[in-house]
């Protein structure tokens, strides 16, 4: 299986991305649009692992309160692009604590550091035009562990098990 940590996003936010995703397409931007039922912010990427239950066992020793998400801005890391997040110390705090729990369990995951962003487009072809994207928050009360899979039209993310605030 093929797991990610990850927060999954409020429908009000979908809408913010893919209106933002829709009118750089009216732009002249092209590329691999992510779909809006597969945006979401990853904590951490564990790739190929085949026992989703030790994953969720290392998961259940992370604790957290609810938090506040908010959109603040786009930006690209060579041919992607992302919508980003504004810092919050409680999104830096949960992800070391998941990352910790998974050192603990030897589940191996991507170290690179955190950088807190949204997939909107792969492949993006274009400038990036000056698209102001909906200042949306949400409450994060919920982590998923999600399985990704490969299908006809593209990747198909499931979630496979949460944990809640405490």
């Amino acid at each position: 299986m093929r797991l990610f940590i990850a927060i999954n996003l409020s429908d009000a936010m979908k809408d913010a991305l893919t209106a933002a995703q829709d009118e750089m397409y009216s732009k002249g931007v092209r590329g691999n649009f992510t779909p809006g039922e597969n945006m979401h912010l990853t904590l951490a990427f564990i790739g190929e692992y085949p026992d989703k239950e030790q994953v969720m066992d290392a998961l259940s020793s992370v604790s957290f309160s609810a938090f506040t998400l908010s959109l603040s801005g786009m930006g690209c890391f060579r041919d992607l692009w992302w919508a980003g997040m504004d810092e919050s110390a409680p999104l830096a705090a949960v992800v070391r604590r998941i990352r910790h729990a998974l050192a603990d369990h030897d589940i191996p995951f991507d170290r690179k550091r955190f950088s807190p962003h949204i997939t909107l487009i792969r492949k993006a072809t274009g400038t990036m035009p000056g698209i102001q994207i909906d200042k949306i928050s949400m409450p994060v009360e919920c982590i998923s562990l999600m399985r990704s899979d490969r299908g006809k039209h593209g990747m198909i993310y499931t979630e496979v098990g949460e944990i809640t605030k405490k």
